[in-house]
């Protein structure tokens, strides 16, 4: 392409470490390629067989148009985000120090595991039903399940599922496949947290 004076194919990409989820294609036809637990950037050649045919494409879904190339816009993940996925903290010089709130070692590695998500959008380019539940699940899980986000936890349910519905994403089904290929091993527990906290979230409303 570049010998022809053409512009070379567009694709995103970022940290190389596997923590910023900008390279996300489908390769092979599974999201990130064949390999698990990784991102597209720590995929190794040595995967694929000597001669093999290696197809990549953009992830598909409705709410991930295509821009260009193999880049598509995920920005619907940031808005969902937005809609709930923070904290309010006091930044007036009076915040509390985080070691002041205890918390037991099984909710804060739960916690982290599911903070562990980059939003790379592997859990819906490979649903069937292109579901965003495993990101906003994560997301909403990291704070569930810490006192810190408490305050909100009724507003950020409401609103970041709100959100996921008002972006297009499909329904989510339980098949399983958002979990296989997350790189990051996202546990479908925290879509069942979820919908636990949206249940008691929707009876206090």
């Amino acid at each position: 392409l570049v010998a022809k004076d053409e512009s070379p194919i567009a694709f995103d990409h970022d940290c190389r470490e596997g923590i910023c989820g900008m390279c996300s294609l489908h390769i092979n036809g599974e999201a990130h390629g064949p390999d698990r637990g990784i991102t597209t950037c720590q995929l190794h050649m040595r995967m694929f067989k000597d001669g093999e045919t290696i197809s990549i494409e953009p992830f598909r879904a409705a709410a991930f148009p295509v821009i260009k190339d193999l880049v598509v816009d995920r920005m619907a993940f940031e808005r969902i985000q937005q809609a709930g996925g923070f904290i309010s903290v006091n930044t007036s010089g009076n915040t509390q120090d985080a070691n002041a709130t205890p918390i037991s070692k099984h909710a804060a590695d739960e916690a982290m595991d599911a903070a562990a998500c980059i939003g790379c959008g592997a859990c819906v380019a490979t649903c069937k039903n292109s579901s965003a539940m495993l990101f906003v699940a994560a997301k909403v899980s990291q704070y569930a399940l810490l006192p810190q986000g408490q305050v909100e936890a009724t507003d950020r349910v409401l609103n970041m599922v709100k959100q996921m519905d008002e972006e297009g994403f499909g329904n989510c089904t339980n098949t399983g496949a958002c979990e296989v290929e997350c790189p990051k091993g996202i546990s479908l527990e925290n879509i069942a947290r979820m919908n636990r906290e949206y249940l008691i979230a929707s009876l206090k409303g």
